[in-house]
């Protein structure tokens, strides 16, 4: 409906049309890292990208993500279906990605939906549309990663690192920032998340320690 007034939509459409339905995965494992803004996201999934020679892909994608700030300004549910559309073209990248290598993700669908989920409800952690509700499921026609790891660090230790690297914040972290309870949705709706589920990993030690653990955790879980 807003591809007239927006024509980064109508771009955005035709990559999703071009996605063939049902993704089917390779046989390299797909493995994604998801936890808010200064948890360590980029500097693990880089370490190990190198460390599994991996390919790593983000969500949104690369072909799309130069439009974020675009959609960004626009009505939450205009917002929302970007980065839903989003996963879908990025489903078609893992499928292709997963052939050659191990697939390593800087967020998917994980991260749309705690976000929208913490967005719609107001209030604490208790206000959230309890742990069974269909809001937390995998959606069945999305291609499913192999292992989802949720990166977390104190609120303390957090603050700290956003401070340290003193970049421009997103609308989503000034209100995390702002906003405790906000943050505690985010944080819960992540946890409840199942089909995969989020397995969640202390991100406060130092890089090679945090290295260590998910390599432990990948190894684990994932046939190589």
């Amino acid at each position: 409906q807003c591809a007239e007034r927006i024509p980064e939509a109508e771009a955005v459409l035709n990559l999703l049309e071009k996605c063939p339905e049902h993704q089917k995965k390779g046989g390299f494992p797909v493995i994604v890292f998801e936890g808010l803004d200064a948890t360590g996201k980029t500097t693990v999934t880089q370490a190990v990208k190198d460390t599994l020679n991996g390919i790593l892909l983000r969500s949104p994608p690369a072909c799309i993500s130069q439009w974020r700030t675009v959609f960004d300004d626009e009505p939450t549910p205009i917002k929302r279906a970007f980065y839903a559309a989003g996963n879908y073209i990025l489903a078609s990248e893992i499928a292709k990605a997963s052939t050659q290598a191990p697939v390593i993700i800087d967020r998917y669908w994980h991260s749309t939906a705690a976000y929208t989920i913490a967005t719609e409800t107001s209030g604490k952690v208790q206000d959230l549309p309890p742990a069974q509700d269909e809001v937390y499921q995998w959606p069945e026609d999305l291609l499913k990663p192999d292992l989802v790891l949720l990166l977390t660090v104190d609120a303390e230790e957090r603050a700290r690192r956003l401070q340290h690297r003193g970049l421009e914040k997103t609308k989503e972290e000034a209100e995390l920032e702002a906003n405790s309870y906000f943050r505690q949705r985010v944080e819960e709706s992540y946890r409840r998340m199942v089909n995969p589920a989020c397995q969640e990993v202390d991100a406060s030690p130092s890089k090679e320690e945090v290295l260590q653990t998910v390599l432990q955790l990948i190894k684990k879980h994932c046939a190589f």
